[in-house]
C-alpha cells in the first residue's frame, strides 16, 4: 500500500469514527412523546455516505465524474431502463425532460410554443413551470380524491388539436392510473413525462413508475426517497431523447465528449454544422438552447451509498404507511388515500382529507398537530392556478382549465399529509396516530357522539 493509499484509509476510518461520535447518537436518540419533533421527512444515512463523500472530495474532481457515472448506471439498472442522467435537482430534471420534447430533432412531434400539455393543478409548480417558461400551454384537469391522483375520465375532454404531451406527478408515491394514461397517449400519439420525484421505488403492474412514459424524473433533495443533498435524474429508453437530453444538460452542445475529454469522435475539426465555417471546433457547436444541469461528483458519491440501501428504504415506507392506515382507517371524519389498483406504492407521505360534514377545519387539525410537534404539509400547491404566480396569466390563452376543478379545490381546502420516512420508528408512528385520534375524538365528544 502506498503512502497515499494508507493516508486515505486513515482519513476514511476517521470519518467513520466521526459519524459514530457525532451523527449516530442523534439518529438513535430515544423518541419522547410530545418532546421529540416528528418531521415529515429527513435524511437516513450512516458512515458509508460520509466515507463516499470524503473519498470523492479527496480526489477533488468537483464536477461530473466516476461516481456520477456509477450512479447513473446503477439507477438505470434498478429501474430497468437503458439510460439515466444525473442533474442538479428534481426541478432541473423536470426542466430537462420537458425541454427535450422541444428539440427540432423530434420533427413533427416537437412541442412548439402554443402547443398544449395536459397536467393537474394539484401538482408541484416545477412540473408546470417548464411548460409555461417555454411558451407552451398547460391544460389543467381535476383530481380523483380516492387515490389523490389525476381524474383520467377528463383526459378526452382536455384533448385538442394542439395537444402534444402529458406531464403529471405521482402523488406522494401513489401511482396515477398509468394504464389509462399510457393508452390515451398511445391512441393520440402524445408524449408522456412521469414526474416520479415522490414515487421512486413504486411499481404499477409490476413495472417501476417513471418507466412507463417516454421520460421519468426523480429528485434527490433531502426529504425525498433517497438523497444526495441536491440532485435529480431523468431516465428513458429512447435513444433520440437520450441524445437530446445529453446535449441540453451540457449547455446544448452537439459534442458528446465527457468533461475533460476531447475528440472522442476523431473528427473534431473536420465537420460542417449550420452556417459555421467548415472545421469549426465540434466541442463548441451548439445544436440546442440548453443549460448546465450537471451534478457534482461529491453529490453523486452520496447517491451511490444511498442506492445501496434504497430497497430497505422502500420497504420501511410501506410498513409505516400500513401502520398509519390501520391506526386511522376507522375515523369517520377523515378520508384516507387508497392504493391505486394494480400498484405497489413506495409511499412518500400519508395524506388525509376532511369529509364534508365534519365540525372542524383542516387548519384546526393541522395547528393541533403542529402544536404537538408533528410536522404537516399540504398536497403540493393545492390548486396551482389560485397562486399569485398565475395573476398575470390569461385564462384560455396562457392556460386552459377543464371543468371547475372541484376536487382540486377540496384538496386545497381540506387535505394535508404527514410523514412516514424510513427514519421514523414505531414510537413516532404510534404518537402521530394517538394525537390525530385524540383530536377527532374530542371533536366527536363535543357533538355528543361517543364513538369515532
Amino acid at each position: 500500500m502506498t503512502q497515499q493509499e494508507k493516508l486515505k484509509q486513515e482519513i476514511l476510518q476517521k470519518t467513520k469514527e466521526y459519524y459514530e461520535l457525532v451523527h449516530k447518537p442523534v439518529q438513535e436518540k430515544k423518541f419522547v412523546d410530545g418532546e421529540t419533533r416528528v418531521n415529515y421527512a429527513g435524511r437516513v444515512f450512516d458512515e458509508t455516505e460520509m466515507q463516499y463523500l470524503v473519498d470523492s472530495s479527496l480526489d477533488f474532481w468537483l464536477t461530473y465524474g466516476d461516481y456520477s457515472k456509477k450512479f447513473e448506471k446503477t439507477l438505470a439498472k434498478y429501474l430497468g431502463v437503458r439510460y439515466a442522467f444525473l442533474v442538479n435537482s428534481g426541478s432541473s430534471a423536470n426542466l430537462l425532460a420537458f425541454y427535450a420534447l422541444t428539440s427540432p430533432l423530434l420533427k413533427d412531434r416537437q412541442v412548439k410554443r402554443g402547443d398544449e400539455v395536459i397536467t393537474v393543478a394539484a401538482g408541484f409548480p416545477t412540473t408546470v413551470a417548464p411548460i409555461v417558461q417555454y411558451g407552451a400551454v398547460p391544460v389543467f384537469v381535476d383530481m380523483d380524491l380516492k387515490y389523490a391522483n389525476v381524474d383520467v375520465s377528463q383526459l378526452e375532454l382536455a384533448l385538442s388539436s394542439k395537444t402534444k404531451a402529458i406531464m403529471i406527478a405521482h402523488s406522494l408515491g401513489n401511482p396515477f392510473n398509468l394504464r389509462a394514461v399510457k393508452e390515451f397517449c398511445n391512441k393520440h400519439n402524445l408524449w408522456l413525462i412521469e414526474d416520479n420525484c415522490d414515487a421512486l421505488g413504486s411499481t404499477y403492474e409490476g413495472k417501476p413508475t417513471g418507466t412507463w412514459g417516454d421520460i421519468g424524473t426523480s429528485s434527490f433533495y433531502p426529504p425525498h426517497h433517497m438523497t444526495m443533498g441536491e440532485g435529480g435524474a431523468t431516465y428513458t429508453d429512447n435513444p433520440l431523447l437520450k441524445k437530446i437530453m445529453l446535449s441540453m444538460r451540457d449547455w446544448g452542445r452537439d459534442c458528446w465528449c465527457e468533461s475533460g475529454i476531447d475528440n472522442t469522435c476523431g473528427c473534431r475539426f473536420s465537420q460542417s454544422f449550420g452556417t459555421l465555417p467548415k472545421g469549426y471546433d465540434h466541442k463548441y457547436v451548439y445544436s440546442h438552447f440548453g443549460f448546465n444541469l450537471k451534478v457534482s461528483d461529491m453529490q453523486a458519491a452520496i447517491g451511490c451509498a444511498q442506492l445501496e440501501k434504497f430497497p430497505t428504504f422502500v420497504e420501511k415506507r410501506k410498513e409505516n404507511q400500513k401502520k398509519l392506515y390501520d391506526g386511522l382507517k376507522d375515523l369517520s371524519q377523515l378520508h384516507l388515500v387508497e392504493t391505486q389498483p394494480n400498484s405497489d406504492p413506495s409511499w412518500f407521505g400519508f395524506m388525509m382529507t376532511l369529509k364534508d360534514d365534519v365540525n372542524f377545519t383542516r387548519n384546526e387539525l393541522v395547528e393541533y398537530l403542529e402544536a404537538n410537534k408533528i410536522q404537516t404539509r399540504n398536497l403540493f400547491a393545492g390548486n396551482m392556478i389560485r397562486h399569485p404566480m398565475f395573476d398575470s396569466m390569461i385564462l384560455n390563452q396562457d392556460y386552459r382549465v377543464i371543468g371547475d376543478l372541484k376536487v382540486t379545490d377540496k384538496i386545497m381546502n381540506d387535505s394535508f399529509w404527514i410523514g412516514l420516512y424510513p427514519g421514523m420508528g414505531d414510537d413516532a408512528i404510534s404518537y402521530m396516530i394517538k394525537k390525530i385520534r385524540e383530536f377527532c375524538e374530542q371533536k366527536m365528544i363535543r357533538m355528543g357522539i361517543n364513538s369515532v
